[in-house]
């Protein structure tokens, strides 16, 4: 069974349930208070409960569809005081036609509430009814499509990524590419060995990895090959220090999600000042068994609208950089809120102009083993 199936069945057996309780309300009063139940007893109640299941499923199947996802909520609301209206009228002339005609000997002593008093509450008491319908109508809907819109950013986020991973963008490879052919005219064969050797590992993980879980370790030493190329196309210009956690290495993290953050640093603070940039990554435990990764830059500081604009995904670049590898800040945090299953997924920070920017990353501490499962 789907799980959509499962929902639709739970949801009509608590319906079920919810009007067996109130269709049985009074034979659980007449017990308690040792009154003979018949069936000229029943009918004096039996017609109160069909009277609410009349307004709730109206609402519940027409009008809440026809008339007020529609946007036509006078009318509605008209609707309904007209159908209560109707409904507490024909409850009345019932019961005045069931007490004078079925019981009138046994309540010839007791007149009862006023009549007004009555109808008065039981119009209050069928609005809140229709209400209730509106109310549980409206949650399945958002819970139906924001169901159905996390299946669809899944697909689009997987998707996304396979095609970023595989074209890479071709200003990087060429810049690099060209970086080490200046590099093999300057110097000796060492130096230029691992250079390349950097250059085949970095595209060898962003090719290959695809969409994987891969270790915390991994996407370290990507870093390492990242921030290697970097310094041999910038002369050396970047400071690159790291404080891990040992315990944390095997710990399981997405493909791919460090390496644009430092590519953003590079790109959008470092690159933007003058003097030596230095980029701090930091991975320590957390609070409640969180895995946090911190990666912080001296660069230019980034101001708070460009920080709101990238936690919610709605930040673009007007060109993308020609170092750029194409995977967007937006990609990594829609990856992890999947990876997650949370949407406190990532902080950035920043104090101000030439102050720099700080990322951190909070992630659940589990093995890749178990990541994969």
């Amino acid at each position: 069974m789907k799980q959509t199936d499962k929902r639709q069945a739970l949801l009509w057996l608590i319906h079920l349930i919810g009007w067996g309780i109130m269709f049985g309300f009074p034979f659980f009063f007449a017990s308690r208070e040792g009154n003979p139940i018949t069936f000229q007893w029943y009918l004096g109640y039996v017609f109160v409960p069909v009277a609410f299941m009349l307004v709730f499923y109206v609402n519940y199947f027409w009008w809440i569809d026809r008339v007020l996802f529609r946007k036509k909520l006078f009318q509605f609301i008209l609707l309904n005081i007209l159908l209560i209206s109707a409904i507490c009228f024909c409850l009345d002339a019932w019961m005045h036609f069931y007490f004078q005609h079925f019981i009138k000997a046994a309540f010839s002593g007791h007149p009862g509430p006023p009549k007004v008093m009555v109808i008065s509450r039981d119009f209050m008491l069928m609005g809140l009814t229709a209400g209730l319908s509106v109310a549980i109508r409206v949650t399945g809907n958002w819970y139906k499509m924001e169901t159905e819109r996390k299946e669809l950013e899944k697909g689009r986020v997987e998707a996304e990524l396979k095609s970023l991973k595989n074209q890479l963008n071709p200003h990087f490879l060429f810049n690099t590419l060209n970086a080490g052919a200046q590099l093999a005219m300057m110097e000796g064969a060492d130096r230029t060995y691992d250079y390349i050797q950097n250059v085949a590992d970095f595209f060898r993980y962003n090719v290959k990895k695809g969409n994987d879980i891969v270790t915390l370790r991994e996407e370290l030493e990507l870093i390492d090959h990242y921030i290697y190329i970097l310094n041999v196309r910038f002369s050396g210009d970047i400071h690159y220090e790291k404080e891990i956690s040992e315990d944390l290495l095997d710990c399981a993290v997405p493909s791919m999600i460090l390496q644009p953050i430092v590519e953003n640093c590079v790109n959008h603070g470092i690159r933007e000042m003058s003097g030596e940039g230095r980029i701090w990554l930091k991975v320590y435990h957390g609070e409640e068994d969180t895995l946090v990764i911190s990666i912080r830059d001296n660069g230019i500081g980034m101001d708070a609208e460009i920080i709101e604009k990238l936690r919610n995904g709605t930040y673009h670049e007007k060109r993308q950089s020609s170092g750029s590898n194409g995977i967007a800040m937006g990609n990594v945090i829609a990856r992890l809120k999947l990876f997650t299953q949370n949407e406190d997924v990532m902080t950035i920070r920043s104090d101000g102009r030439n102050q720099g920017t700080e990322v951190i990353l909070y992630l659940p501490v589990k093995e890749r083993e178990k990541a994969d499962v």
